[in-house]
């Protein structure tokens, strides 16, 4: 990436940050978008406010304008998009910000992008949209291939597969030089505390009830932040153009389960007389709780070489650890934004 200037949106939330990081580490300039809303942090970046190989601009996806001029200014060789609304809970309570975000929002950037191969675009640009294993549904057995239907089962999951299908379109109608990549669930640092890992950390650290939907068998396919971004770089340079790309750990772990590891790490590196085993609760599951995703990552191993390093066992520790050493970066957002409540039951109260 040596040399190379990418525009990065939602370069402040959890994987963007995550993937910023990395691509100023192998040489190239980035310029990040970034809304700031309630899961966008701009201390995620505060290491590189000085940066000359970093740009923060605040500002959302929808603005088209905006795009287009930072497009004109930066002359990027790619665009990564990121910016995304990405919690369940939220989409059931409050699906409008969803639609507009996950869908018009990739919308204005597809167009501005369009606008810009025509007139200015250096050789080889390319547009990577960020996706989800969610648009695929739940699957009882096997895995999900690329080219499976797509069977989302929450307003958040459907304006996801709904961005895929417009990527899709844009290349297939106007040659737009577009990538997709589906991942699987992702943790890692600088995860906003409502997901299920740094829920169930931080809840353990401070000895509060650690809520698990139902009975929690729900599997997901787990993989480390740094391996999905080592993934979605891999799909940037060695891509095809006009394909989707599942990227996924191979890890495929009930919930109930990630809970008790958790509980084992942080018992064995914050003591306590109190097991934090003993703090798991049961409670109302959520509706149309997808019950097991498994990704088929065939296609991104033997077309741009890409594998899975870190196991579960070795992220959830370095996950811990990262959090227990971090307690500034979580501690700011548990005060102003974030401090555990439930989301996500207006289907059962009929709000």
């Amino acid at each position: 990436m040596m040399g190379r200037t990418i525009l990065v949106t939602g370069g402040a939330g959890f994987v963007g940050s995550n993937f910023v990081r990395r691509m100023i580490a192998a040489g190239a300039k980035v310029v990040t978008l970034d809304a700031l809303t309630y899961a966008g942090d701009r201390s995620t970046l505060a290491e590189f406010e000085e940066n000359p190989q970093h740009l923060f601009v605040e500002g959302s996806i929808n603005d088209r304008s905006l795009v287009q001029s930072l497009f004109a200014e930066h002359k990027p060789d790619a665009l990564v998009n990121f910016a995304a609304e990405s919690h369940v809970d939220r989409s059931i309570d409050g699906p409008d910000a969803f639609i507009e975000t996950n869908i018009v929002g990739v919308f204005e950037l597809l167009e501005a992008a369009r606008a810009y191969c025509r007139d200015m675009a250096p050789t080889g640009f390319r547009f990577l949209q960020i996706s989800t294993d969610e648009v695929y549904g739940s699957v009882d057995t096997g895995q999900s291939g690329e080219n499976d239907t797509l069977a989302p089962n929450s307003p958040y999951s459907a304006s996801k597969a709904a961005a895929d299908h417009l990527a899709r379109s844009y290349h297939q109608t106007y040659g737009l030089p577009v990538l997709v990549t589906r991942s699987s669930n992702n943790y890692g640092p600088y995860q906003f505390p409502e997901k299920l890992i740094p829920l169930m950390v931080l809840n353990a650290f401070a000895g509060k009830p650690l809520p698990i939907y139902g009975d929690g068998a729900q599997v997901r396919d787990w993989i480390h932040v740094a391996d999905n971004c080592a993934g979605i770089e891999n799909v940037l340079t060695n891509g095809e153009i006009g394909k989707i790309y599942n990227i996924g750990g191979g890890t495929g772990v009930q919930n109930i389960d990630i809970a008790n590891r958790l509980c084992a790490i942080v018992d064995r590196l914050q003591p306590n007389p109190t097991l934090r085993a003993s703090l798991i609760t049961h409670v109302q599951d959520r509706p149309g709780h997808d019950r097991r995703y498994a990704l088929d990552t065939s296609r991104v191993e033997c077309e741009t070489g890409w594998r899975s390093q870190i196991s579960i066992d070795d992220g959830l520790e370095q996950t811990v650890r990262w959090y227990l050493e971090n307690e500034t970066w979580w501690q700011g957002i548990q005060a102003k934004r974030y401090s555990g409540e439930r989301l996500g039951l207006a289907a059962q109260t009929g709000r």
